[in-house]
């Protein structure tokens, strides 16, 4: 398994994302992707399973220290007092005493970046993570948040696959020694209709969606957390080590991006003044 090191957080490539997974269904999937040999967890409160995720981790027996587990707290928890209410509550839902990786979710224009990353600092120092970040931060709240931060932001998890080109983060993120987690890269399998995806996929004996995931694992510095129910696509997720892309291939599929290509839309989030605020705005262009 390939391991991104940021900031002394030792992150493996390839996750495996719970969101979405209710209930019985995210126990069981969970426990699939630990058994096929899944050891980075993506949770989320929001997502409203981690207590799901911890009863899957306490069945599979496997110890603590093999597991890289991350989870976020939601806008409307970012003040310090809110957040460490958030975290003590993710972490009795999942089990365990810390995590791994505690990021906010998505930036929050009701307070001010640099009063949440204070807060995000405090959760670091209570020791109920051992590693800080962000996600769905552009170029523009990266610099504001790090310059901001006392402990070093060694993630930022975004939406990224063939479909959306997010060079102008990626290289943001390399510039600082954070990891890029691409949440959604298999573009909800709609990209896996793309017919290069197919040629390749039979030029190097692996499926579409192999080809995607190996193309974002062949970038420096980037993770992929997939989501599957089926047992055999979460195997087939993370056999992607034993073949390479040529530089072509590579150049081909970056080509794929398209300006319409993003697929989750933006939050919306009420200020202290009662207006409502798109949190692209939060920034002069959400790259």
């Amino acid at each position: 398994m390939k391991i991104l090191d940021a900031h002394g957080a030792r992150i493996p490539a390839i996750g495996f994302g719970t969101g979405s997974l209710p209930g019985q269904a995210c126990i069981e999937a969970v426990g699939q992707a630990l058994k096929a040999g899944y050891r980075h967890l993506d949770c989320a409160a929001s997502y409203g399973n981690e207590a799901q995720v911890g009863q899957a981790i306490k069945a599979s027996g496997l110890p603590r220290e093999e597991l890289f587990l991350t989870t976020k707290v939601w806008p409307g928890q970012f003040r310090e007092a809110d957040m460490i209410k958030a975290a003590e509550a993710s972490l009795k839902a999942l089990g365990v005493d810390r995590v791994d990786l505690f990021l906010l979710h998505w930036p929050d224009p009701a307070v001010a970046l640099p009063d949440t990353i204070r807060a995000l600092n405090g959760i670091a120092r209570r020791g109920l993570t051992r590693h800080i970040g962000v996600s769905n931060f552009t170029t523009a709240l990266l610099a504001q948040a790090w310059a901001a931060t006392e402990a070093p932001l060694v993630a930022n998890q975004c939406e990224y696959h063939p479909g959306l080109d997010q060079s102008a983060v990626i290289a943001a993120c390399r510039g600082r020694g954070m990891a890029f987690v691409s949440y959604m890269p298999l573009g909800r399998c709609e990209v896996l209709a793309l017919p290069l995806l197919g040629e390749i996929g039979r030029r190097v004996g692996k499926s579409p969606a192999q080809v995607a995931l190996r193309w974002l694992l062949q970038q420096d510095g980037v993770a992929a957390i997939p989501k599957s129910t089926d047992p055999q696509r979460m195997r087939e997720n993370l056999a992607l080590f034993d073949f390479v892309l040529s530089p072509e291939d590579m150049a081909a599929i970056s080509a794929l991006a398209r300006p319409d290509g993003r697929m989750i839309p933006f939050p919306r989030a009420r200020r202290p003044d009662g207006s409502v605020q798109e949190f692209r705005d939060l920034a002069p262009v959400w790259d």
